[in-house]
């Protein structure tokens, strides 16, 4: 391929749209940082600020290292992995549904026709509704049962928090979790479609409300060591703060704040947990095997290799065979 052709296919793939949420994303990273250093620092200087937004004993960690491995081979591979997974899911359970409602209640065609304004923004608030319940249940799903934990483990196992932190999630968890994503935003998405024709999500200067979900709720943000509070409005929004307590090794913080947006799924099913203003955490996993985690091999092949183990001890059970556990499986 030219290095002409190269650029040109680099440049198409550049829009005003992903320019914007990239500005945007860094726009609210800044911002946080420069909020959090301003709550803490008693001297103010540019040289303190970077130091603080960016500090060297993090940025040098052996997790951040392999963050930052791992974010770029998993840009490289997921495309190939979840461009069908992300939507067919979805579409699938919504046009079983839909079929299956549509034969109970005698419903041949949407009830409202073409959706009007109100009809679009209540469809996009009942669908971020059903996304982040689903999230939330599954995640919940992943610290309660073994064999997923194993794969949600490679997220826990960052010790430093860089931002990127927030894509160090095992492919194999993420194509299982967008296909959990098609149960709940899926029924949601085939009741409506008996409701009004072809409904569609807000888009804000053009951007999916999704993008602009990910980019305000700051994912990016609740993944670095920056102390982010909403004040009142953490009663339904669950600020960085209190994700980054999830990922705390303190005992008392074990399987508490699984939201992903809204922090009231946690109020609801009692695993809120509200830190101190200004508590520290410190983050990564109690397992014996926990540098294994800070290499490639170890964040794409150890789960895999622990998930067997643990099938295999499973079917061992089952057939009566005694069974021998082995160190830091």
């Amino acid at each position: 391929m030219e290095i002409a052709q190269f650029i040109q296919q680099i440049t198409e793939r550049v829009s005003a749209e992903n320019l914007f949420a990239a500005g945007l994303l860094f726009a609210t990273a800044l911002g946080c940082a420069l909020i959090a250093y301003l709550r803490t620092a008693e001297t103010y200087s540019f040289a303190e600020f970077f130091e603080f937004a960016l500090p060297r004993e993090v940025i040098t960690h052996p997790s951040a290292r392999a963050d930052l491995l791992f974010y770029v081979t998993r840009k490289a591979i997921m495309p190939f992995l979840l461009i069908p997974a992300g939507v067919t899911f979805v579409v699938a359970v919504g046009y079983a549904t839909n079929r299956v409602l549509g034969a109970l209640s005698g419903i041949d065609h949407p009830v409202l026709g073409s959706p009007g304004p109100v009809t679009i923004v209540v469809f996009t608030a009942t669908m971020l509704l059903a996304y982040d319940l689903s999230y939330y249940l599954y995640h919940t799903a992943q610290h309660r049962f073994p064999f997923l934990w194993e794969l949600h483990k490679v997220h826990h196992s960052a010790e430093v928090m860089v931002g990127i932190t927030k894509d160090r999630v095992h492919p194999l968890d993420e194509l299982m979790n967008r296909a959990w994503d098609g149960v709940i935003p899926g029924i949601c998405f085939g009741i409506w479609s008996l409701v009004a024709l072809d409904p569609v999500e807000l888009t804000v200067f053009g951007i999916n409300v999704y993008i602009m979900r990910n980019i305000l709720m700051m994912d990016f943000v609740r993944h670095t060591h920056f102390k982010i509070s909403f004040g009142p409005l953490n009663s339904v929004v669950l600020c960085p703060h209190w994700h980054q307590l999830h990922h705390s090794t303190a005992p008392q913080h074990y399987d508490k704040n699984f939201g992903l947006l809204f922090s009231f799924w946690d109020r609801l099913f009692g695993t809120l947990c509200v830190p101190d203003p200004n508590e520290d955490f410190k983050f990564g996993l109690v397992d014996r095997d926990v540098a294994d985690y800070q290499s490639l091999s170890g964040l794409y092949l150890l789960p895999l290799k622990k998930m067997g183990r643990r099938i295999t001890r499973q079917v061992r059970r089952l057939r009566g065979v005694p069974v021998q556990s082995r160190p830091g499986a």
